[in-house]
């Protein structure tokens, strides 16, 4: 008997070796082969066997028609925004996130919205029965008639259906589940999700349906399976959030038709979920009054700015060795800040323990929330109250500056809307804000200055 031909794969990227290598020779990634059988590849017709007429010709770039693609509009604000406009015809969307974070919730509610606007959907489930599902929907609300839905792994059946129905939207839930008869694997596996990821996109494109694809995460928090499946879709979307709380953050990861940088935001509740239209009202909810070591920041999402709370919390170590934690924010920059403040602001922190955490459980990396950092560190230190109705925004420098972001007159305004009555920016940003009323406008040049304006404008405990 003929020994059944084996390949290795590795799930990062793709790379395929013949052999098992403990290193991947395309992303560096260490032991990320698996063992696969190798796809049996179906012998193509000559170039002589290919009429003259059949020949694919290319296309003078002049010569094509460039006209605005047509968006379809999900029901769904928040999922517009993530997505740059709307739903944007024949793509190829990926949707991964946590279990039980709410994806198949959110498509669902899209399908609903998408039904009730006259659009032909289909809703294929590899995950759960038609009763699973119907018990779902109920619970979200009441679904038109026009609702479709198909319970099927194989995905020469799904290719069958979609290319009879040819529904405007499709959704796949999820892509570990589908598998092909040709590929010997077991579903979920490198080769298959390749192949399934393949065959929907060869759909897409070919029939012009939207398919959206339900992708389970690693303990990393990547999709699983193959990097190469990133790279074949048209849009990346991650839904991120703590199951335990009731709010969820949508982002793009990758997105051909829009911005990279829009997030959407969404609540959890018992019917569903429901669009969070402020965000940064919701984020400051709760926050506490009169207390050190509190200060408001601003951070912009795209065009959105958002609102966040940073806390610190500096008390002195009982080890030699004092201990850093940060939660929402990158532990390197928040050391790196801490020794621009005991450098040029004069403060020992070197034998302190210091914790900074970002309310609400947002992840923010943006630069302009270094001057809330460390003011909320000097607040805690020094035991000072920085008034409620200051809210803070601005980089740091190495050397103390505080420098210039974008898009100052969009965070300044959503401080306004908000009440806050005071903002602590940089000075270089004086020149790029128009006159404002209502709001007292406070131009620093350097981190002392910031320091000294807090330890005069607020009070001890």
């Amino acid at each position: 008997m003929n020994k059944k031909k084996t390949v290795f794969f590795c799930q990062e990227c793709g790379y395929e070796s013949s052999k098992w290598m403990g290193q991947c020779p395309g992303c560096h990634s260490w032991n990320t082969f698996v063992e696969e059988p190798a796809a049996v590849s179906k012998k193509s017709a000559g170039s002589s066997g290919i009429g003259r007429a059949d020949r694919p010709v290319p296309v003078v770039l002049k010569d094509i028609d460039l006209t605005e693609e047509i968006r379809k509009t999900s029901g769904m604000a928040e999922l517009d925004r993530v997505l740059g406009g709307g739903i944007v015809s024949a793509s190829l969307v990926l949707v991964g996130g946590d279990p039980g974070i709410g994806k198949s919730t959110l498509l669902l509610q899209m399908c609903r919205n998408l039904s009730n606007n006259g659009a032909s959907v289909l809703y294929i489930s590899g995950e759960e029965s038609l009763r699973q599902i119907k018990m779902r929907a109920d619970r979200l609300g009441s679904f038109p008639d026009s609702m479709e839905l198909f319970c099927e792994t194989n995905l020469g059946n799904v290719r069958e259906v979609l290319e009879r129905k040819k529904p405007d939207v499709a959704i796949i839930d999820s892509i570990q589940t589908m598998y092909s008869e040709e590929v010997g694997s077991a579903p979920g596996s490198v080769a298959q999700v390749r192949e399934s990821t393949n065959v929907l996109l060869q759909i897409a494109k070919g029939c012009g349906v939207t398919i959206f694809i339900v992708g389970h995460v690693t303990k990393e928090g990547s999709v699983a399976g193959p990097r190469v499946l990133e790279h074949m879709v048209d849009t990346v979307l991650y839904f991120e959030g703590d199951r335990h709380a009731s709010y969820r953050i949508l982002r793009a990861v990758k997105n051909r038709f829009g911005s990279t940088n829009e997030i959407g935001v969404f609540e959890m509740e018992n019917e569903g979920l429901r669009e969070v239209a402020n965000p940064s009202e919701f984020l400051l909810d709760g926050r506490p009054e009169n207390a050190s070591g509190s200060v408001v920041a601003c951070s912009m999402n795209g065009t959105r700015p958002l609102l966040v709370e940073i806390q610190a919390l500096v008390c002195q170590s009982n080890f030699g060795i004092p201990r850093r934690t940060t939660v929402g924010t990158d532990f390197n920059r928040v050391n790196l800040l801490m020794a621009v403040i005991e450098r040029k602001a004069g403060l020992a922190l070197g034998a302190s323990d210091a914790y900074v955490n970002i309310a609400g459980g947002m992840k923010m990396n943006e630069p302009a929330i270094d001057l809330a950092i460390c003011l909320a560190i000097v607040s805690s230190y020094r035991e000072i109250i920085i008034p409620d109705s200051v809210m803070v925004f601005g980089e740091v420098g190495l050397s103390g500056e505080v420098r210039s972001v974008s898009m100052a007159e969009q965070r300044v305004q959503e401080a306004k809307k908000l009440g806050f009555s005071t903002v602590i920016l940089p000075a270089v940003c004086k020149g790029a804000l128009k006159k404002q009323e209502g709001i007292e406008l406070i131009y620093v040049n350097t981190l002392r200055e910031a320091i000294s304006w807090i330890c005069s404008a607020g009070g001890k405990k």
